[in-house]
């Protein structure tokens, strides 16, 4: 019986396919490849003079844009007027990440700023006489360690933010963002890595935290923000970095964590638990894309943000290699998968006899200290050659687009300063990903581009440079 076409006509046998129409991601996703490989095609066709330039990283430019950002910004910026401290942090960073530090003036101009932002009853709002927020909390603490300053430091009521953060605290175990907001996991890290950082960090603040982060972790290894939502790298770096702080990492999936979330070199012959993981996955590549920046989640385009968070996650993954093993072993000896409630309770980053946490409440603000020591037993978990050349030359404004500094999302965007320190924060990571411990120098390995490219070194769990949050710990554990 022939098949009526809905026009008197019947089909025919020679009749071309019909033409599979492109989803507005498959589209978008064209695009940017199309713009990052002409990116590419030009430093591979271009001369060795000229790779040098490409590859250059524009400091100087950098400095002068984000130096004008602490003293004036646009109109257009009135839509960021609650995330005035984040503003402070993102530039701040960048510059101590350049080597940089501001004049005197613009130190007491944020210090004083910052101090308006700080609510009576404890904790940081977005501004003067705005609501205390766990978020611009975070921001403000942060800008105010990377001043580093003794007044800077001083000018925080550690107390008081004790005290918000106990009334963030929700029964779930996680915390809120503020009075009556949302629960979830960014909420857990800044409230953890604050605390974490002022040396206020107990027993209460870390109950059931775990727990409600375990529950975020989603099949397929990475964390939501919250129960039931979809993975993605902003919040597993928020939960993963959380989970270290609390010293409750090992019970994570973390062989799913890391092989679903991003690109993981496998050497065969390690051990059971490397060649069962061979045996299973071989070379996995997710989050980091064909662009060789990385995506933030399935489906989803590159962006230079994630240069830290999924890089982030990974320099920390990268010294928790030991608990991978222990759990792959165990689910390959035992046959069955690794029980997320089955791992140890105590801290991994503790000495024997330490494990008594409520008789040493400063311990917890310790584990951040000490995670720096962990000796990584690989290389970097990620292409972070690759990593930094799409930073360098696809985010960074250079100076063949007539250059005033900064970073961008990706080709096509606008520059921004939350890229700009995202962008460099990942660039440390890089650099810095090979050696054994945190505090080692980058080796020539790990550097592309010219030895003037090198960063400050960050830590990976507060993204702080290293000699600040030395500092900072060094100043509250004597309070």
């Amino acid at each position: 019986m022939e098949e009526f076409t809905g026009d008197g006509s019947s089909p025919s046998s020679s009749a071309a396919p019909p033409q599979r129409r492109l989803t507005v991601t498959q589209r978008d996703q064209i695009a940017v490849e199309r713009n990052v490989f002409g990116i590419l095609r030009s430093l591979v066709d271009a001369s060795v003079q000229t790779q040098e330039i490409m590859l250059k990283l524009w400091r100087d430019k950098h400095i002068v844009f984000l130096t004008r950002g602490l003293k004036q910004l646009g109109p257009s910026f009135h839509v960021l007027d609650a995330n005035r401290p984040w503003l402070c942090y993102w530039i701040l960073h960048s510059l101590a990440l350049l080597g940089e530090s501001v004049d005197s003036e613009i130190e007491n101009n944020v210090v004083d700023f910052l101090s308006r932002c700080q609510d009576s009853e404890g904790g940081y709002g977005g501004g003067p006489g705005q609501l205390p927020h766990l978020a611009t909390t975070y921001a403000a603490v942060n800008s105010l360690i990377t001043l580093g300053t003794e007044r800077a430091l001083s000018s925080i009521n550690r107390h008081k933010i004790h005290s918000f953060l106990l009334r963030m605290k929700d029964l779930s175990g996680g915390f809120r963002m503020h009075d009556g907001g949302e629960i979830d996991v960014r909420a857990c890290y800044t409230a953890i890595s604050v605390a974490s950082c002022l040396n206020i960090l107990g027993r209460e603040l870390v109950e059931d935290v775990g727990n409600y982060i375990l529950s975020c972790q989603t099949y397929e290894g990475g964390i939501a923000g919250e129960p039931g939502s979809e993975a993605h790298g902003g919040y597993t770096f928020c939960g993963l970095a959380t989970m270290v702080l609390i010293g409750e990492a090992d019970k994570l999936d973390l062989p799913t964590l890391i092989v679903s979330r991003f690109l993981i070199y496998l050497n065969v012959g390690r051990n059971i638990g490397y060649n069962y993981l061979c045996l299973c996955v071989g070379l996995v590549v997710f989050r980091q894309g064909v662009e060789y920046g990385f995506q933030g989640r399935t489906n989803k385009l590159v962006d230079g943000c994630y240069s830290f968070w999924q890089g982030g996650a990974l320099a920390v993954a990268q010294r928790l290699l030991s608990f991978v093993d222990e759990q792959l072993k165990s689910s390959f000896l035992e046959g069955k998968k690794v029980a997320k409630n089955n791992c140890s309770t105590s801290s991994p980053y503790m000495s024997e006899g330490d494990s008594d946490l409520d008789e040493h409440p400063c311990q917890f603000s310790d584990i951040g200290f000490y995670f720096l020591e962990r000796e990584s037993r690989w290389e970097s978990l990620f292409h972070s050659s690759a990593l930094q050349q799409y930073v360098l030359l696809c985010c960074q404004i250079w100076i063949n687009t007539g250059s005033r500094g900064g970073f961008r999302d990706k080709p096509g965007k606008q520059r921004d300063h939350y890229h700009s320190c995202y962008c460099l924060s990942g660039l440390s990571l890089c650099q810095y990903s090979w050696p054994k411990n945190v505090n080692g120098p980058a080796l020539p390995i790990t550097l592309l581009g010219p030895y003037a490219n090198l960063l400050e070194p960050v830590h990976p769990l507060h993204n702080l440079v290293l000699d600040k949050y030395y500092k900072v710990h060094e100043f509250f554990s004597k309070a």
